[in-house]
């Protein structure tokens, strides 16, 4: 993650936030301490947020085949 300082990001805000529309993170600091993180923003499902703990699991992570539709004139019987 690269790091800016509060005065840096201020001046160069507009190419701080192509990269992280390109995918990059970015931190601010001021007086050395990180008071900012700019990130892309990307909708973050629980698949994402637990995705490392199921890779050391014996899990499964792939979801079912759907069972073919049924003939709606059968369940008229």
């Amino acid at each position: 993650m690269k790091a800016f300082t509060v005065v840096q990001a201020k001046a160069h805000f507009s190419a701080l936030l192509a990269q992280v529309e390109a995918g990059a993170e970015v931190a601010v600091t001021r007086h050395g301490k990180i008071v900012a993180r700019l990130v892309p923003d990307h909708p973050r499902v629980a698949a994402d947020a637990f995705r490392d703990f199921w890779l050391d699991q014996d899990i499964d992570l792939q979801a079912p085949e759907d069972a073919p539709a049924e003939d709606v004139a059968a369940l008229d019987e």
